[in-house]
């Protein structure tokens, strides 16, 4: 939870240099070099129906960075990251028909109004950048149903192919933003850093943790993240929340800890 927030923070200081779409492209094609090495996707053998659902899959991961990484160059990050939320929030409330599950509706709706802009705010949030935090959002929510197709058919290596597809994506939209600058040798170490903080790092200590630790318990701590995003916009970007905004951020990640911690084990 530390790590991909303080990737954030590192990938916010490109945006002068390359843009929010040239920080998202070279993250995703720093990220698709390192597990592509690891996890050796080239070893696949896909049918027809395990192709359609690594290629949703990979464009579902690269327009979700994309929106994100656009709704950061307009809206603080600890928001960011709550609205975001809404996406994996939203599968998971639509996986249960359970009671109690209306009431981390009515809870994360309530944290939706304290950050949504509104007239009465005292520094109104971006629209647009609300928009695309909501629209990466929903990408989330698609990159989790079809990450789940992928990997029934092709186990890990298709998180490598499917980053593969989101780079190619994306790449094209970072280089008409960005041109010659995206590779930049003054750049490519902190392209790097982004990589390893919000991708490889976390990628690889989900691995080891799930090992050890029901997904249940691992999702309800995994929640607690807009906090730390918050907190990691307050400390290196100097971002300060207002007092209904960090409430809004709170409501978020309680909902997301709610609707996961009283899930059905099965």
């Amino acid at each position: 939870m530390a790590s991909t927030p303080a990737g954030a923070s590192l990938a916010k200081s490109l945006f002068p240099a390359v843009g929010a779409a040239g920080t998202a492209a070279l993250r995703l094609a720093f990220s698709a070099v390192i597990l592509t090495l690891i996890l050796r996707p080239w070893r696949l053998r896909l049918d027809r129906a395990g192709w359609r659902a690594v290629v949703s899959y990979g464009l579902s991961l690269g327009l979700m960075n994309l929106l994100f990484y656009l709704s950061l160059d307009r809206i603080p990050l600890g928001i960011a990251v709550a609205l975001e939320f809404t996406g994996p929030l939203a599968v998971a409330v639509a996986a249960s028909r359970r009671p109690v599950d209306f009431l981390w509706v009515v809870l994360a709706a309530a944290g939706l109004w304290l950050l949504l802009p509104t007239a009465g705010a005292a520094e109104p949030l971006d629209p647009l950048g609300v928009a695309c935090a909501l629209g990466a959002g929903a990408c989330w929510a698609a990159y989790i149903v079809f990450g789940r197709r992928a990997s029934l058919k092709g186990g890990m290596p298709t998180v490598a192919l499917a980053s593969l597809i989101a780079a190619a994506a994306v790449l094209p939209i970072g280089l008409a933003q960005a041109g010659a600058a995206l590779i930049a040798p003054s750049l490519l170490p902190y392209a790097l850093g982004v990589a390893l903080l919000s991708s490889a790092l976390p990628y690889a200590i989900e691995v080891w943790v799930l090992a050890r630790m029901p997904a249940r318990v691992f999702g309800t701590l995994l929640s607690v993240e807009p906090a730390f995003a918050a907190l990691s916009g307050l400390l290196f970007l100097g971002e300060a929340l207002s007092l209904p905004q960090w409430l809004g951020v709170a409501a978020v990640a309680a909902a997301s800890a709610g609707v996961t911690a009283t899930r059905a084990r099965g």
